[in-house]
């Protein structure tokens, strides 16, 4: 076998010719964005776009800079530094076929815990125009009882006494915001590209009562000086392995140090309010619309409230791949049944979408045998997920009288899947920041079944909706009893006989 050919800008050219290679001068690329948190995701999706415009000749003025805040970024430098910042995208088609493209659209990436002013001023200069973010559903530091920022974090509250550098995304941004302001440069756009309901709207929220804490009236200048335009991204990018790398060196002869493997499918919806300006998103296939929310919450309420409704469930089943229960007809029929009656009546009206073809797409995505998708992924950190995905939608449907039983059931996999044994008595790693309290509340359920759910920390009120708390109790007593495949099928020949046929 040929030695694989380590990825740089040298070794571009000499790269099988089956692997697509950026066709632009990448020296010629200015930085106009810098993203916080590059992980797989951005790498997959908004890192892509960019290479798109840049491969038609446009948009060199937008090059991207990317920043770690967290300690453990530093294995991300090295690799990116390595590979002058370059990396492989790998399309997993569902036939099995591989479709890799080196990404250059990524020019510079910044360590913050080690350069943390060369990061600040950075964000500071003026060319940065847009700051994008992906640091997680629970990076916005939400407090879980109030909703609203959490003041105490002690990170928090040390980044903004200023003694010393910023460690947190609200110490970095404001600070290079505030920077900007008392140097008269105007101030770049913060664009939340998180899986969060209204996520523009929570960033400025959560950046401005952080400058609060510094300073109310450079916070009153964040809210209506800055910009934070909501966005729904969408394509699912598995972590990736050794026998991805294995796979990129062995059928192209590429040597990547962190390669990025993702679906076929890819989606992103964006308000378009950019005051500096932004890259023309819209000729690489980006929707630039004036009101992303039907489209955000079509997205979280059918794509990423079905992953809960198929994880927890699957995975006590003995399932371990996304593709694996949805190849099973007992699982698919649930989630269909899921889509169709509970999360789409409370959906708007959702401009140029066949709905059914949405929804039909989800399922032929979740089933892609190439992706591998784990169960454990979409297991963890269900506190920050459940929450904004799933209860809002049984919250609608009880208000309006509405199905709620196969929610409530998955619901109630999650507690059954957080005592922390599956149906063959096999630990599980339970992957959740909030992991111990939800583990006791779990173990608790076999002398007071309602413990779960009576976390309203969690849950708010839903532990008084008799309907709620009916379905749930039914769901978790069967979960214990027979299982959760056999829950899952006996609730859909129940609901099968009760429901007329959904239309959208």
């Amino acid at each position: 076998m040929t030695t694989p050919v380590p990825l740089s800008t040298a070794t571009l050219i000499t790269l099988d010719p089956r692997v697509a290679i950026p066709g632009y001068d990448r020296s010629a690329i200015g930085i106009g964005i810098v993203h916080i948190g590059v992980g797989g995701f951005h790498r997959a999706h908004q890192a892509m776009y960019l290479d798109r415009l840049m491969n038609d000749g446009e948009a060199f003025e937008w090059g991207i800079c990317g920043v770690g805040i967290l300690p453990g970024d530093a294995q991300m430098k090295e690799a990116l530094d390595a590979q002058d910042d370059l990396y492989t995208l790998i399309i997993k088609h569902s036939d099995g076929r591989l479709e890799p493209r080196v990404i250059g659209s990524i020019v510079q990436y910044l360590h913050a815990p080690a350069n943390p002013e060369a990061v600040l001023e950075r964000l500071t200069g003026a060319a940065t125009r847009i700051v994008s973010l992906t640091v997680t559903e629970g990076g916005y530091n939400i407090d879980p009882v109030t909703g609203q920022f959490d003041r105490n974090n002690p990170a928090v509250l040390s980044d903004a006494a200023g003694s010393s550098a910023p460690t947190t995304v609200f110490g970095f941004v404001v600070e290079a915001l505030r920077r900007r302001r008392e140097r008269g440069v105007e101030p770049f756009t913060v664009m939340c590209c998180d899986n969060l309901p209204g996520n523009g709207d929570l960033a400025k929220a959560t950046f401005s009562a952080y400058a609060d804490l510094i300073d109310p009236e450079l916070g009153n200048w964040i809210r209506t000086a800055v910009a934070f335009p909501n966005s729904m991204v969408d394509r699912i990018t598995p972590v990736t392995t050794d026998a991805d790398r294995a796979a990129l060196a062995e059928e192209f002869g590429v040597a990547d140090r962190w390669p990025v493997v993702c679906e076929d499918f890819t989606q992103w919806v964006i308000e378009d309010h950019f005051p500096t300006g932004r890259p023309r998103w819209e000729k690489a296939g980006v929707q630039v619309v004036t009101n992303v929310e039907p489209y955000e919450l079509m997205k979280l309420r059918l794509l990423n409230a079905s992953h809960q409704a198929m994880c927890y469930a699957g995975y006590l089943s003995g399932y371990r791949f996304a593709h694996e229960v949805c190849n099973d007809p007992v699982f698919v029929e649930f989630l269909r049944g899921y889509m169709d009656y509970e999360a789409t009546p409370t959906l708007p009206e959702i401009p140029d979408v066949d709905l059914d073809q949405y929804k039909h797409s989800l399922i032929h995505r979740f089933a892609n045998p190439e992706v591998r998708d784990t169960l454990a992924r979409l297991c963890a950190e269900s506190s920050d997920r459940i929450p904004k995905w799933l209860l809002p939608v049984i919250r609608e449907n009880l208000a309006s009288g509405g199905e709620i039983r196969r929610s409530a059931a998955v619901v109630a996999s999650w507690a059954r899947y957080d005592e922390g044994v599956d149906e063959q008595g096999e630990p599980i790693v339970i992957v959740d920041r909030l992991r111990d309290e939800l583990m006791t509340f779990a173990r608790r359920q076999t002398e007071n079944p309602l413990a779960f759910i009576e976390n309203r920390a969690v849950f708010g009120d839903l532990v008084d909706q008799p309907a709620f708390r009916r379905a749930y109790l039914d769901a978790l007593t069967s979960l214990h009893q027979v299982g959760a495949r056999k829950t899952i099928e006996t609730l859909n020949t129940s609901l099968r006989t009760a429901e007329p046929v959904a239309t959208d």
